[in-house]
């Protein structure tokens, strides 16, 4: 047996700007195939849900006129797909499946936007700020019925360990969301890193690992195969949304879509912001003092909030906690896939995603 050491030696390494180029193609073959499978979905819905999700997805304005759409770049599908390419398979025999991904990627955008008040995705505003809170869930919760129904009936022999999945990959990002709601009433000394991370893989890894472990499934591997990808795709997980924390601080709104420091605005205790408080530090206890308990109705200027976590350390602990990660994935990639050359499309889209400039 290779043990662990020996496989990172042979893991597939970051490649530079060439990767960016590859993952950029591999995006946009990944939307190209998906959206025909993705829009079918979507108009077979009652007109309510319909219009919703058609605004939700950038094909339609509000008032119903054709848009010239924003559907998202498509990262989780392409991990399906690309997953199967790697290990051999047909990608083509994976539609179904990566847009099921898809589907379950964005009932989760609409609620977790309802559920943390978000007023813009995509740049322009979210669903629930233009038809109500109610309307937001519901057509969520009809897209996740959407990617089950797209599952069931595909008759591929790798569907039902897809569905069956993919059901508990949702389980498993309810449950994340739901700490994710009870780490925020919690005063800032009793939330941990530990608690938080835990979460964050729930609430993030998961997805993207369920991706990357159906798309072994659709191409036939076997089952640690299957879970060597699953916690590359994890690993890969908390790396980007330790990288997306950064940017929900320290960002560019014209490169995010999403303005700034919206999280500090409503103490959102987020990775870099929970490791300045655990941070020891003056500048940690100071922070602490500025967040509170709960959800404020006035809070400090976030400016100086940002400061105050970059002071503690919160900035640099995020990013270097995420090239661990990132190493981590390597490693598991390293297992699943162990030719470079065939691992090269994972690991340029796992480096697009930790990567991103703000």
């Amino acid at each position: 047996m290779t043990d662990t050491t020996d496989m990172r030696e042979r893991a597939p390494r970051p490649r530079g700007p060439a990767d960016e180029h590859e993952a950029a193609e591999i995006l946009a073959s990944a939307r190209l195939r998906v959206d025909p499978e993705l829009r079918a979905a979507v108009d077979s819905l009652p007109g309510s849900l319909r219009r919703i999700a058609l605004y939700h997805f950038g094909w339609e304005h509000a008032d119903g006129t054709p848009a010239a759409g924003n559907a998202g770049k498509a990262i989780r599908p392409a991990l399906v797909l690309t997953a199967v390419r790697a290990l051999g398979g047909d990608p083509l025999s994976a539609i179904r499946a990566a847009t099921a991904v898809e589907l379950t990627h964005n009932f989760t955008l609409l609620h977790d936007d309802v559920m943390d008040r978000d007023t813009t995705r995509r740049h322009r505003p979210t669903a629930w700020t233009v038809f109500g809170d109610t309307d937001a869930i519901l057509a969520g919760d009809a897209l996740q019925a959407l990617a089950q129904r797209l599952l069931a009936e595909d008759p591929h022999p790798g569907a039902p360990a897809a569905a069956a999945r993919l059901a508990a990959c949702v389980v498993e990002l309810c449950a994340g969301q739901r700490t994710d709601c009870d780490l925020e009433g919690r005063a800032p000394q009793e939330v941990s890193l530990e608690e938080c991370l835990g979460m964050v893989e729930a609430r993030t890894g998961a997805l993207l690992g369920c991706a990357c472990a159906i798309g072994a499934v659709y191409a036939g591997a076997g089952a640690e195969t299957a879970a060597a990808l699953d916690g590359f795709g994890r690993q890969a997980g908390l790396a980007f949304q330790l990288i997306d924390d950064v940017i929900g601080i320290w960002g560019d709104p014209t490169r995010t879509g999403k303005p700034a420091r919206t999280d500090l605005a409503v103490r959102k205790k987020s990775l870099p912001v929970v490791a300045a408080l655990a941070s020891g530090t003056p500048e940690g206890a100071a922070l602490a003092g500025l967040y509170g308990r709960g959800r404020p109705t006035a809070v400090a200027d976030p400016e100086l909030v940002a400061q105050a976590v970059e002071r503690a350390g919160g900035r640099d602990w995020a990013q270097s906690h995420a090239a661990d990660r990132m190493s981590r994935a390597l490693g598991d990639l390293a297992r699943a896939v162990p030719d470079p050359e065939r691992a090269g499309g994972l690991l340029a889209l796992a480096e697009y995603v930790t990567r991103r400039p703000y």
